[in-house]
């Protein structure tokens, strides 16, 4: 079982717009052509931020034309947030708030063998990190710049080092790059 972030960034660190849209993305690229069906099919539990739920509500109809569903994820999500938010029928979506620590036990859990995927933001992603809970970086770097936005993980890590564990070109307009997350005290 791994924590992963698994994301999408602009080539100059950015993985929303300012208002938090992520419409940039889909011109880049198939899903089908990623290595999005095999991630997804060892997920067990999602952790996203309260932007990005937000995002996939408003943008229903463009999540569907692009992932077959106005809410693609059959597995538990929990939602990070300090806001009273309204769930979506059918999907099982967990509020929170606090300390990422308490949640991913819960996560845990429910994800069962498989792996917990946090969706989003980079926030969020980076609480998992400096918690020491996040295992792996999936990025995949989109041949576009937004100039500003919502950052791809807003951390300084310099050590221990992330180590690069793969690198995909994934058509002409994206590649994605994996890097295993070291833990203090190993190598």
């Amino acid at each position: 079982m791994k924590t992963q972030y698994y994301t999408a960034s602009s080539l100059d660190g950015f993985i929303a717009t300012e208002d938090d849209s992520l419409e940039w993305l889909f011109s880049l690229g198939n899903l089908e052509e990623s290595s999005y069906p095999e991630f997804v099919a060892e997920v067990g539990a999602l952790a996203m931020g309260s932007a990005t739920y937000e995002w996939m509500v408003r943008n229903a109809a463009k999540v569907a034309a692009e992932t077959g569903s106005p809410w693609p994820y059959t597995q538990p999500v929990w939602v990070f947030t300090s806001r009273a938010l309204s769930a979506i029928e059918g999907a099982d979506i967990r509020f929170v708030k606090g300390d990422v620590c308490q949640v991913h036990n819960d996560m845990r859990l429910a994800a069962r063998a498989k792996n917990i995927w946090i969706v989003g933001g980079g926030d969020l992603a980076g609480q998992f990190y400096d918690a020491g809970l996040l295992d792996e970086l999936i990025i995949q770097i989109g041949s576009v710049t937004l100039g500003k936005g919502k950052q791809l993980f807003p951390r300084r890590v310099l050590s221990p080092i992330l180590r690069l564990s793969s690198v995909r070109q994934m058509g002409t307009g994206m590649v994605e790059l994996r890097y295993e997350v070291g833990k203090q005290g190993g190598s």
